[in-house]
């Protein structure tokens, strides 16, 4: 006899490795499947009747096991102060109000769910396949003898992805809840990115990890022998790759290090031979003196890539602090760090052939948001956490100073920066024919074939100026993190673009804000100087004001890039003008053209696209699309856009694009076996598409364990963003466009709902005050601008704490307590809302909203 337990609730967000931790016959629908039975026990989480009283494991049926027959589910006996002595036959199945559940023999069940609905053979279950969407799957409560209808692509598809996630525990035969398959797919996309996905995509350089981080798909060379480049100091580090070398003499491992100089010839010298560079690690030595080297763990992106990149960690860092996990984001600062001291720049990624490029600088954001994070309980911690932080902004400076405000990639004139790494030659990690179509008019003008005017170009024993000049550019793409766009192309080594000026200005004002809270408004910096934070505040307000010159354009109410060479704007409409937002080096006025005039053109229904069709130009087989621009919608410039447009108060601006972004994600992992791509066609709402390089994360079977990285971190930061009604909305995947006609949500950039607390200052910049601190501890702006308020009203004006008030001209920002006028008129209508709600005219008290 089986009686089922009583109705409880069901974790369905425990982790696989936890939910199919006990056999089947163990686990009950009244038990918190979190947590094992002793500690239920222990902590009472059976209530005042326990629901489980005894398992009676001496089963008839034990024989049957023994030889080799499937094992009957083991049979559960109850008390009668939880559930009453009520006997039933065992092939009966539960009750509505009971939670179902399945009990699946895998090979089986797997074999019959591939056989019948794969119809296109890529062991998935998706809305490409033909199947009929429906199988019978056998009942727990009756045995077996029973079965019971799954239906739809996204119950099957999570069936199918049980049953992996089972069998990696180990199980021939599992019992899944029918909670489990229908999940809500928003808790589901994020418990399985909390819970799975980012240990999925976590890589460390110890000797059990090394082997697949050596391995990469990008050497293409036969019989190419793995190679770890260490620092010429770093002692420790060499003497541990060493012995990992030693000790796994089959794989061949080849330990080198690298010069004191590494110069541009030298990095191009070692073309031929990839390797991995070293990282951070816990260097100590125990009572012997033997050295104990820890390296430390870091999160990759995800697919073909093993190696930490430049700003993929960032936005890897974001989303492990929402779901916890502090730790992982100091150890990928840690190793920005170490790149800093040891390779002279933060990487592109730790390749030797990523050694003259760097990438997007967000460090000092990056610092700050984890030093936040860190617990700071006890004395020992704060001291800890302050020493963490002064070796990491002194590295940040470093950085700063010798990257990005020297020769080549500073302009004297503008006093802008740009992307313009220093290496020589064709970047080695492409594939052997990406740069055919470019070298071909050089190769019969030689007469040569490709491949031999490649050889000689690369062997210096060519010299074409012009094809030098094209790679110069093509790497500083590369170093950009955008590549490909035709924004960028052959000529992104000439523009101060918008995004790195913005990233460069939140550096001097991160800077500027954590000398003052945190050192006392002046640094020992280890490049042999004392700084202050006024000096950085001059930086500041000097590059705000270039900013401001040379990339704002007031008639189309966008930034653009400027090239430094020619002496003029782009006119690429790029979706990074929004990024002035994040740095907050724009104005109220220029924000709310930002929002009037430019945020429609990038928005579009599947969150933001990269940059305007109008700016791609015309595609053709001579001139394919790339990746970065038109359709194609990317995790970073969503991020940005949404934290930019919170913070300056257009607070539905931001919800709203957050909702189309993440309906586009839950959609594809609701139709597509739970897929998290690396990007999105977001005009046309799919991730299958041609185009270079492909799309990274949509190759796995049966269940995908990794997503991608800064797509899931834009899936947990931006659940961030939705109230409970758009999060509900979404669970039900409901179209953005009708949801936003059916909630009355306005779509003109005026807030249509009451605007959330901002959780931090506005960080706008007022002409009458300068450059702001930024942050809420050391912010003298801040206490002007505390009280003050985006308005839609386009003749409100800028009041301040001492009364001024600022000219028509700056018409975003207004303080509701400073208006007589405005104040009385929501009052008033605030309370004939109320009466009419009412039925008569009380007397009661009515709160204020502003909008």
């Amino acid at each position: 006899m089986v009686v089922e337990a009583a109705s409880g609730n069901i974790d369905v967000h425990a982790p696989p490795s936890e939910y199919y931790r006990l056999p089947p016959s163990r686990r009950s629908a009244g038990i918190n499947r979190s947590r094992s039975r002793s500690y239920q026990r222990s902590h009472h989480l059976y209530g005042t009747n326990k629901h489980l009283d005894q398992v009676d494991e001496e089963s008839p049926d034990s024989a049957d096991q023994q030889d080799g027959q499937q094992p009957s589910p083991i049979r559960l006996t109850r008390s009668s102060a939880s559930f009453s002595n009520v006997r039933r036959r065992g092939s009966v199945d539960e009750k509505s109000m009971l939670t179902r559940r399945f009990l699946v023999d895998i090979n089986t069940i797997e074999k019959m769910i591939l056989a019948q609905e794969d119809t296109n053979g890529d062991y998935q279950i998706t809305v490409e396949d033909s199947g009929p969407k429906v199988l019978k799957v056998p009942t727990a409560n009756s045995g077996g003898f029973r079965t019971f209808e799954v239906r739809g692509t996204y119950m099957l598809s999570n069936l199918l992805q049980e049953i992996a996630l089972a069998r990696d525990c180990g199980m021939s035969q599992v019992v899944i809840d029918e909670d489990r398959l229908n999940e809500n797919p928003v808790n589901r996309l994020s418990r399985m990115i909390r819970t799975s996905f980012w240990n999925g995509l976590v890589r460390c350089m110890d000797e059990s990890g090394i082997q697949a981080i050596c391995k990469d798909p990008k050497n293409t060379k036969a019989g190419a022998q793995p190679i770890i480049y260490v620092p010429h100091d770093d002692h420790p580090a060499f003497e541990y790759y060493t012995g990992i070398a030693r000790d796994l003499s089959n794989y061949k491992i080849k330990v080198v290090k690298l010069p004191k100089d590494i110069t541009p010839r030298y990095v191009k010298s070692i073309n031929n031979e990839f390797g991995i560079l070293s990282l951070a690690a816990d260097v100590s030595y125990d009572a012997n003196g033997r050295l104990v080297y820890r390296p430390l763990p870091f999160v990759v992106p995800g697919g073909r890539f093993n190696e930490q990149y430049g700003w993929d960690s960032y936005f890897e860092t974001l989303g492990l602090l929402v779901d916890g996990r502090y730790q992982l984001g100091k150890n990928m600062v840690d190793n920005f760090v170490y790149e800093i001291k040891h390779y002279g720049k933060i990487l592109n990624a730790n390749r030797s052939y990523y050694l003259t490029r760097s990438q997007p600088p967000f460090l000092t954001d990056m610092v700050l948001k984890v030093f936040e994070a860190l617990p700071d309980k006890t004395d020992d911690e704060k001291r800890r956490n302050h020493e963490w932080l002064q070796r990491s902004f002194d590295a940040a400076i470093t950085e700063y100073l010798t990257v990005w405000m020297c020769a080549p990639r500073l302009d004297a004139k503008t006093g802008l920066s740009c992307y313009h790494p220093t290496g020589i030659g064709m970047p080695p990690e492409t594939e052997s024919t990406h740069f055919d179509h470019t070298i071909k008019p050089f190769a019969e003008r030689l007469g040569v074939s490709v491949e031999e005017y490649k050889h000689l170009y690369a062997n210096d024993m060519i010299s074409e100026p012009e094809l030098d000049e094209y790679f110069v550019h093509d790497r500083a793409v590369r170093e950009s993190g955008h590549d490909t766009t035709y924004r960028l192309e052959r000529r992104c080594a000439n523009l101060a673009t918008v995004d790195l000026n913005c990233l460069l200005y939140k550096y001097e004002v991160d800077i500027a804000d954590t000398l003052d809270e945190h050192f006392g408004g002046s640094f020992e910096w280890s490049g042999g100087r004392e700084m202050t934070a006024a000096e950085w505040r001059v930086r500041a307000e000097q590059r705000r004001q270039s900013i401001d010159k040379y990339l704002w354009n007031e008639k189309k109410g966008l930034y653009f890039d400027y090239d430094v060479s020619l002496g003029e704007q782009s006119v690429y409409e790029s979706v990074t003008a929004l990024w002035a937002l994040w740095a907050g080096c724009a104005t109220p006025a220029q924000a709310r053209k930002l929002v009037d005039m430019s945020c429609r053109k990038f928005e579009v229904k599947g969150g933001l696209v990269s940059g305007t069709e109008e700016s791609r130009g015309v595609i053709s087989l001579q001139r394919p699309n790339r990746q970065w621009d038109y359709p194609f919608g990317w995790a970073p410039h969503q991020i940005m856009a949404w934290y930019g447009l919170y913070n300056y108060g257009f607070v539905d601006v931001a919800r709203r694009f957050a909702y189309r972004w993440l309906f586009t994600i839950t959609q594809a992992f609701v139709d597509f076996n739970g897929v998290v791509p690396e990007k999105f066609d977001v005009v046309n709402m799919t991730h299958r598409f041609q185009v270079e390089y492909g799309n990274v994360g949509v190759d796995f079977k049966h269940v995908p364990r990794e997503g991608f990285g800064w797509m899931n971190a834009s899936y947990q930061v931006g659940l961030t963003y939705l109230t409970t009604h758009m999060r509900r909305a979404l669970g039900m995947l409901t179209p953005p466009d009708m949801f936003f006609k059916k909630s009355n949500w306005k779509i003109d950039g005026t807030p249509s709902h009451s605007p959330a607390t901002t959780p931090y200052p506005v960080p706008v910049f007022v002409p009458e005050i300068g450059t702001p601190k930024y942050r809420a501890q050391s912010n003298a702006l801040f206490g002007a601008l505390k009280n003050l308020t985006i308005s839609d009203c386009q003749q409100s004006k800028v009041v301040y704490s001492d009364g001024s008030v600022s000219p028509e001209s700056e018409p975003c920002i207004s303080d509701p307590r400073s208006s007589a006028g405005y104040f009385a008129s929501q009052c008033s209508k605030k309370k004939r809302t109320r009466s009419k709600r009412r039925g008569g005219g009380g007397k009661k008290r009515s709160s204020v909203v502003f909008f």
